[in-house]
């Protein structure tokens, strides 16, 4: 199978995300300071270890259908859809935020591209879904770091 230019952009779409997800997570996991830091930076080596694996399966995935993938700096600058991350020292409850939404602007991309992506090639599809379930369960870890219950919990009373 050959990709079409169509697919060969949705993949590309969901590279340069993916590429930039494992480049945010390493200047996070450098640059974060505060409550919880170690918990998040042990987290961030997990989400990057993810990210920079994933991106290498669907480049050669790209490889295998004839497509060619293009994880430069300056293309993955200029078409990510993730937001830049700061420089400097950022708090962990601001890093975990920002975490979080890079996290759900991948998944964006992939769910975005996700039908055309199905249509052409079922087997690309199925990478989708495995990096989707991974990075939506990345984002839940993540973000219960901040979150606090909604509802008070009660004993239960003895008899």
């Amino acid at each position: 199978m050959k990709a079409t230019p169509t697919l060969t952009s949705n993949l590309q779409a969901v590279l340069v995300d993916l590429i930039e997800l494992h480049v945010q997570g390493k200047q996070a996991h450098w640059n974060i300071v505060g409550t919880n830091f170690r918990d998040l930076h042990l987290q961030l080596d997990e989400i990057i270890d993810a990210a920079r694996g994933f991106a290498d399966d669907l480049a050669e995935r790209m490889r295998a259908l004839h497509a060619l993938p293009d994880g430069r700096s300056a293309t993955v600058s200029k078409s990510t859809a993730l937001a830049e991350f700061p420089a400097g020292l950022v708090d962990t409850k601001d890093a975990i935020e920002r975490i979080v939404a890079a996290l759900e602007a991948a998944v964006g991309t992939m769910r975005k591209v996700h039908d055309e992506v199905d249509e052409e090639d079922p087997t690309t599809a199925d990478l989708l879904h495995e990096f989707i379930g991974r990075l939506e369960q990345f984002a839940w870890l993540v973000n219960a770091e901040t979150m606090k219950p909604t509802a008070k919990v009660t004993k239960p009373e003895s008899k």
